[in-house]
């Protein structure tokens, strides 16, 4: 029964895949658009990916790099004022008073002069 099935099966599809096989291009033809289609893919995913990912991790670690006392940050959520800023740890105060260490690579974000003026 299930020989009888794929005879039928490759009797009624089998002239389609013979159709198929006329209508595609040359072989050659398929392979340099499927390497200009991956250059311009390529090309697309660093442009508009990779490229500004890159520079904004490279201003944040510049950012990280020139804190100092008193900037207000972001680590991990919590946000404070910096106190104390040694090689790879800073130590912020929190708003009630506690003071956290944090490492540099836990802060997010450093907030602008007029976001620290506003809260003043």
């Amino acid at each position: 029964m299930y020989l009888n099935i794929s005879k039928k099966f490759s009797l009624a599809f089998g002239s389609l895949i013979a159709q198929s096989n006329e209508l595609l291009p040359p072989s050659d033809q398929s392979f340099w658009q499927t390497l200009i289609t991956i250059g311009i893919l390529s090309l697309f995913f660093y442009i508009i990916l990779w490229r500004p990912e890159q520079k904004r991790r490279k201003a944040l670690a510049a950012q990280k790099e020139a804190l100092k006392k008193g900037d207000r940050v972001v680590a991990m959520g919590a946000i404070g004022t910096i106190v104390k800023v040694d090689e790879e740890t800073v130590i912020v105060k929190m708003y009630d008073g506690n003071k956290i260490e944090f490492y540099k690579a836990a802060i997010n974000e450093i907030l602008s002069q007029e976001a620290t003026e506003k809260d003043k």
